[in-house]
């Protein structure tokens, strides 16, 4: 199930947990542990600073941002931007394809 978020439709975790239901004739709390513990999974190796590939989707990966001088575009003063931690998502060249239609 996708719920529209602002003319955009949005996948979620409930919506997954009901495919799954759907797929493997298991019940929705079943199938709403399976997403948890995969979600948790993926986010637990991140935390430890691991990466996750998911082969034929993609490539998840935590890059560290050096402490740096950055400057306010509305005044012109620059502040320091301290060092943080974000997430990487690279997508695989097979789910490029299929996003940009080429399924063969």
């Amino acid at each position: 199930m996708k719920k529209k978020d602002k003319d955009k439709e949005v996948l979620t975790r409930a919506g997954i947990a009901n495919a799954i239901v759907e797929e493997f004739e298991i019940t929705k709390l079943q199938a709403s542990d399976i997403v948890e513990d995969i979600l948790e999974e993926i986010a637990l190796a991140l935390v430890a600073g691991e990466s996750v590939k998911i082969s034929g989707f993609g490539h998840f990966f935590v890059r560290e941002k050096k402490e740096r001088i950055g400057r306010n575009p509305k005044t012109m003063q620059e502040a320091v931007i301290e060092f943080r931690k974000t997430l990487i998502f690279k997508a695989s060249p097979v789910l490029k394809k299929i996003v940009n239609g080429d399924y063969s």
